[in-house]
């Protein structure tokens, strides 16, 4: 028997069939894939590490940076000391030394140079530096590797001249609170030559300047330094040695004593100071220098002058106490005149025999 269903029942059945038709849309996805899991997850892991070094390399950067402007407010101080109208090339012969045995209080911003004075027995580097200790402004401290323990070794030698150029030195020349340059007068063969490399490079790196101060006639010289080795044993002034003397009186009883040369070892002798001289010239050549020659100190006044620009001092007339020994000719200075006379005659040392050689009353 057909059924027969009423517009309501048809109405609702369509109702029915939409409804299954929308819960069919929305039923739930398939799973997804384990490998695709696993890579989602490997992605967050590298992001994550990525993410935590980037973190630690701005912490490492902030802290240098910190590091780095602690540097700069240490070195403040002898910022504000910097003198503007300093020419570029100047800057780094230019300190402000702090030293450990006292303040400099007041000048602590007095701009300093370093110097040192490099010489050889006997060619008026005593008398020189008397000068230059006259300037108000000026300390040099005399020959302080004369003592074989300053010199022993490199370490030592470094050691000493840091206790110099840190105003830590102290002797009768010192004028250490307010000096404008300071040094030391040194003996090339004091531990100079034999460690030269290692003192070219503290020169350069601390800014020191050297003063090269030789003699022209290497007889003279020589006679100098013969007199003086006698008068260490001899002790001609009322028992007592003296390389340098401050009265007349004094010189002229140094002066009576006159060496006899050995002429056959004389141009050998001259012919090894020269190149004594000049190696030490070639060994520092590419530090800050100037070559003062004794003859031109004595008979050119603006020598010194010159050297006072070179610290970059003001000019000042300089003076000393110090008297000249030996005033008379060469040829009455030698015992054997004859003999090195005939060994010179003819030879590049011949104008060495000239009698003049600076004038009578000028000190040494």
């Amino acid at each position: 028997m057909p059924i027969y269903l009423s517009s309501h029942h048809l109405k609702m059945d369509e109702e029915i069939c939409f409804f299954k038709q929308d819960t069919l849309v929305i039923k739930a996805p398939k799973k997804t894939p384990l490998i695709l899991r696993m890579v989602v997850l490997l992605f967050t892991m590298i992001c994550g590490v990525y993410i935590c070094l980037v973190c630690l390399k701005q912490i490492n950067t902030h802290k240098k940076m910190i590091k780095f402007l602690n540097f700069k407010v240490i070195n403040h101080d002898n910022e504000s000391c910097h003198d503007p109208y300093l020419e570029q090339w100047e800057v780094p012969y230019v300190h402000y030394p702090k030293p450990q045995t006292f303040e400099r209080n007041e000048c602590a911003c007095n701009p300093v140079r370093y110097f040192a004075i490099l010489s050889m027995q006997r060619s008026g580097s005593g008398w020189f530096e008397t000068l230059l200790n006259s300037h108000i402004n000026l300390s040099s401290n005399g020959e302080i590797f004369s003592v074989e323990d300053r010199r022993r070794n490199v370490s030592s030698i470094l050691k000493n001249m840091d206790k110099v150029y840190n105003l830590d030195w102290f002797s009768s020349a010192s004028k250490n609170q307010c000096s404008a340059a300071v040094g030391f007068k040194w003996m090339l063969n004091q531990g100079l030559m034999e460690n030269h490399e290692e003192i070219v490079k503290y020169f350069k790196k601390r800014g020191v300047s050297a003063i090269f101060l030789f003699r022209r006639n290497l007889l003279r010289r020589m006679i100098s330094v013969l007199a003086n080795s006698y008068d260490k044993d001899a002790k001609q002034l009322n028992g007592t040695h003296k390389s340098h003397v401050h009265s007349p009186l004094e010189a002229q009883i140094l002066a009576t004593y006159k060496p006899k040369l050995n002429a056959a070892l004389l141009i050998p002798q001259l012919k090894q100071d020269e190149a004594t001289a000049a190696k030490a010239m070639q060994y520092f050549k590419t530090t800050r220098h100037i070559v003062v020659y004794y003859e031109d100190v004595i008979n050119n006044k603006t020598t010194l002058n010159e050297v006072q620009e070179f610290l970059r001092l003001p000019c000042r007339e300089l003076k000393s106490r110090q008297v000249k020994i030996h005033t008379t000719p060469v040829s009455n200075q030698i015992q054997n005149w004859e003999d090195v006379q005939k060994t010179l005659q003819g030879t590049s040392y011949e104008s060495f025999l000239a009698d003049y050689e600076m004038s009578s009353a000028a000190l040494l």
